[in-house]
């Protein structure tokens, strides 16, 4: 495919690589902005013609190839120039191959659901002229190269009948997974794909609950101290002829020792008339209106009345 402007001087490497910037491989010293505008709006050009000319070899009602749509999506277009001798001397394009990562929801060998997102074939065009010679196999084994990816992890969007003897003429790619899109991926697309990372949730403080090891079944082994009171030896009593009553009261503790023996009460009295009076009773005494202790003493050893009998 030939074009108005110098396709050499745009495109200096056989195979060139355009993003969604569409700007010149390289910039030359010199290069004025103008200039630069100019060679963008040339290689625009050269993708809205490949894009036609796509559409067209595949019966597309429009085409799914251009410069507005390169420009709006994060895709990679691989453009291969012919680099034989031309009569104008301006050089021109062979074909072009358009990928692009796109996240798919796709069905496995066991019609599970998938969430991938792999690179995908988007658009694929040699010019009619130039097949059979080799040209899509060098472009293709470029990209696979450049893109670092094996023929059966790629997704091909709606491919014709000629890519898909393509695929199998030159990577042996043939049985093919069913799905319910318009994408086709081929036996051995889930061999290399991994799934996304699982966050795992926070440890407990507790733990889990598990078996006893070796080490702890040992650490059982080992006689553990019982808490106080336990832990006190308990103390060897001398014989008694008599030993006291136990209590029932269940709030005893083991270190209570023996109770002390009866006192008869004569003795307690005994014991109670030689001890001082205390301060507060001898304040009482001095107050109380029946006198002193020695008369009341005095009053109680007189003989009753004769008035007590009756």
């Amino acid at each position: 495919m030939e074009f108005p402007f110098d396709v050499d001087a745009l495109l200096p490497e056989r195979i060139t690589v355009l993003d969604q910037h569409l700007r010149p491989p390289a910039r030359r010293p010199g290069t004025t902005a103008t200039a630069r505008v100019d060679q963008q709006q040339q290689i625009m050009t050269i993708v809205d013609e490949l894009g036609k000319a796509s559409a067209k070899a595949q019966h597309l009602p429009a085409p799914i190839t251009s410069a507005s749509r390169m420009q709006s999506n994060r895709h990679v277009m691989y453009v291969l120039k012919d680099t034989s001798a031309r009569p104008t001397g301006r050089g021109a394009i062979i074909g072009f191959l358009k990928v692009g990562y796109k996240k798919l929801f796709v069905l496995d060998d066991r019609e599970a659901h998938n969430e991938v997102e792999p690179l995908c074939i988007l658009d694929f065009y040699i010019h009619e002229s130039l097949q059979r010679h080799g040209h899509g196999q060098e472009l293709f084994q470029y990209m696979l190269q450049k893109e670092r990816v094996e023929p059966h992890q790629l997704a091909i969007d709606r491919p014709s009948q000629k890519l898909l003897k393509f695929l199998n003429k030159h990577y042996n790619l043939e049985t093919t997974v069913p799905q319910v899109n318009n994408f086709v991926i081929f036996e051995g697309f889930f061999a290399h794909q991994h799934p996304p990372a699982r966050k795992l949730p926070p440890k407990r403080a507790e733990g889990d609950i598990k078996p006893y090891s070796s080490s702890d079944r040992e650490f059982l082994k080992v006689a553990v101290e019982p808490p106080w009171p336990l832990n006190r030896a308990p103390r060897r009593a001398t014989p008694q002829a008599h030993p006291p009553p136990r209590s029932s009261s269940l709030g005893n503790s083991p270190e209570r020792g023996p109770l002390r023996p009866f006192v008869p009460e004569q003795e307690l009295l005994r014991s109670l008339r030689l001890c001082p009076p205390h301060p507060t009773a001898r304040l009482l005494l001095a107050t109380d209106p029946g006198g002193s202790p020695t008369q009341r003493r005095r009053t109680s050893s007189l003989p009753r009345s004769d008035d007590s009998r009756y």
